[in-house]
């Protein structure tokens, strides 16, 4: 396989991986707000501050992935 096809499915391995990753953290967090509505903030804050963690692992992936061309 050449560096370009290696790439790409790393980056779209990390793409799935990140999406997996937000949707199970969305679910949980709903969930929660569902089960406990007064501690909503608390739950939104620490929803907001996962995804970004993992938005950031996932560019931080991507961009490996494409040094590595």
């Amino acid at each position: 396989m050449t560096g370009l096809a290696l790439a790409s499915i790393g980056a779209g391995l990390t793409t799935i991986g990140v999406g997996l990753g937000i949707g199970k953290v969305a679910a949980s967090a709903v969930e929660g707000i569902a089960r406990q509505p007064e501690a909503t903030p608390k739950i939104q804050i620490t929803m907001l501050i996962a995804a970004a963690l993992i938005e950031g692992l996932g560019l931080f992936a991507a961009v490996i992935c494409f040094l590595q061309l």
